[in-house]
């Protein structure tokens, strides 16, 4: 329950980080961060999977790339369900998705060797 807390305040974290490094991407405050990474999980646990699934031929097609399209229509959804959450159009959905990503790993495996059982 720790490490899922953890994980959701750094997800919180990365938006933010997104957003100053990226001005596609807004997050007005740590609040509306906490709940676009909570919106963010749930959308990756039930929507994700159903897209994957009723895209997967343009995706073997595409060799997997279209999972990238995927991701970004995820982090866009999001932004359209959140006040505090803003995505300038689908292009920034997709620079802001990869680096949200890119980030999202380096913190699942920071906290995957914090929280390793010993």
């Amino acid at each position: 329950m720790v490490k899922l807390l953890v994980k959701w305040g750094l997800s919180a974290c990365a938006l933010l980080l997104v957003a100053y490094l990226y001005s596609g991407v807004e997050v007005r405050t740590f609040g509306s961060a906490l709940l676009a990474a909570f919106v963010i999980g749930l959308l990756n646990a039930f929507v994700r999977p159903l897209l994957v699934v009723l895209t997967l031929p343009v995706t073997i097609l595409t060799l997997g790339l279209f999972l990238f399209v995927i991701n970004a229509a995820v982090f866009w959804l999001a932004a359209q369900m959140l006040d505090g959450f803003q995505v300038r159009d689908f292009v920034a959905a997709l620079l802001g998705s990869l680096m949200y990503t890119a980030i999202g790993v380096v913190i699942e495996s920071a906290l995957e060797s914090l929280f390793a059982k010993k």
